[in-house]
């Protein structure tokens, strides 16, 4: 009797991203009763580092967020602090790479505003920024830091210009002024040297941030585009969009010809935004899971939180690519960087030669409603006081005719 022993052989296909599917939190690791804004903007309205996780919430007054510490899972208490400084609706907000207590966030006020998350998180309400910066004449609907340089910060309003901010001295240093619409999207290259934008005028643009100067622009008659991503340092783009079929869309992207896309796929036709998120060190356009072990095959080194550059060095010219960690273990050790808000004093901003506060228009409504009641009380009084030079004039004219009737030899 012949006996056959037979080996079993597992039936998944070896792959190093074998571990890339995403698995839902236990409810006690879920952060729960959060009363996320209602806001029509199409945005995260969501930030995380690696101390603290930053949501913009549903309020009354003005605009709000919480920050959370990560490690604070379960339900938030419906009185949990909030920063609430704005006096609008809270489009955007991003952490700083470099610093993780540092927050910029823009709003319908059309400020953007930098807060110093204190340690350990709020404990009462925040309503005092470390630094308010005023530059676009209408609501600010993105901003974004720059990935290398220290304290430089990028915000684009609804008044379709791009503002980039020196943070050190805490004025704006430059106004890119190349779009016929609202822009959608911002993202930087590796380096922070090329910017890409996206509009709703339909156009992909790649932008040399220093100088304004548009390199490369398409106009994306099939492919509706709304949000962009460069991909890393492979000199590729990717755009999500809506087909003209009303598809939802993803199109690649050659950042130095933008004549056509590369590659054109349908999704599905689902309505809604795609935003993408792309890991640049694994090359995956959306990456979530964890290894039992930690693999360096997945996890290379990646940017960490000490800029590559000053705030004057890249205005100078200079360009470095992100100075890179390792994720081995995780990475706890504190950045040795501290915001110092410059003082500064009120005055006009200039920007390539134009005052960018100049008859800027009210913020909110109830400044435009109290601008309205000032002038009508000015109309008023100057009504009242062409009223009373009009008597007057009337007066002066009867005392001249009575003057010149008077017989002569009086």
């Amino acid at each position: 009797m012949t006996v056959t022993k037979m080996s079993w052989r597992p039936q998944y296909r070896c792959s190093k991203f074998r571990n890339v599917y995403g698995k839902v939190a236990n409810r006690e690791h879920c952060f729960d009763g959060i009363p996320i804004t209602r806001n029509v903007h199409d945005n995260h309205f969501c930030a995380v580092n690696g101390k603290y996780l930053a949501i913009v919430t549903e309020s009354s007054g003005g605009g709000s967020f919480l920050v959370i510490p990560l490690e604070q899972t379960g339900r938030v208490d419906p009185h949990f602090p909030k920063v609430c400084g704005h006096q609008g609706n809270v489009l955007d907000i991003k952490w700083n790479p470099f610093i993780d207590n540092i927050i910029a966030s823009c709003s319908e006020d059309t400020s953007v505003r930098i807060w110093e998350i204190p340690e350990g998180g709020l404990k009462r309400n925040m309503t005092e920024a470390v630094l308010e910066l005023y530059a676009h004449s209408r609501r600010v609907g993105i901003i974004e830091w720059h990935p290398t340089s220290n304290n430089i910060l990028f915000s684009a309003g609804y008044d379709y210009k791009i503002i980039i901010w020196n943070l050190d001295i805490g004025e704006p240093v430059k106004m890119i002024d190349c779009h016929s619409d609202v822009i959608l999207c911002m993202s930087f290259n590796t380096d922070g040297s090329l910017l890409t934008t996206t509009c709703k005028d339909r156009k992909l643009r790649v932008i040399e941030p220093r100088s304004g100067q548009v390199l490369q622009e398409a106009n994306c008659k099939n492919h509706k585009v709304n949000r962009v991503v460069f991909l890393g340092n492979v000199k590729r783009l990717l755009t999500t969009g809506v087909s003209r079929w009303n598809t939802r869309q993803i199109a690649l992207w050659d950042q130095e010809d933008l004549s056509m896309p590369l590659i054109e796929e349908e999704i599905d036709g689902l309505s809604g935004l795609l935003f993408p998120f792309y890991d640049p060190d694994t090359h995956m356009l959306y990456l979530a899971g964890k290894s039992e072990t930690y693999q360096e095959d997945i996890y290379p080194m990646t940017a960490g939180n000490e800029p590559a550059l000053t705030a004057t060095e890249w205005l100078s010219g200079t360009n470095r690519d992100p100075i890179l960690i390792s994720l081995k273990e995780g990475y706890k050790a504190p950045s040795t960087l501290v915001f110092k808000a410059p003082v500064k004093e009120k005055k006009g901003v200039v920007v390539n030669g134009i005052d960018l506060l100049e008859n800027v228009p009210p913020r909110t409504e109830n400044e435009l409603l109290r601008m309205f009641f000032r002038q009508q009380d000015e109309l008023r009084r100057l009504k009242d006081e062409l009223a009373q030079k009009d008597i007057k004039i009337r007066q002066l004219e009867l005392e001249l005719r009575n003057l010149r009737n008077l017989p002569k030899n009086v």
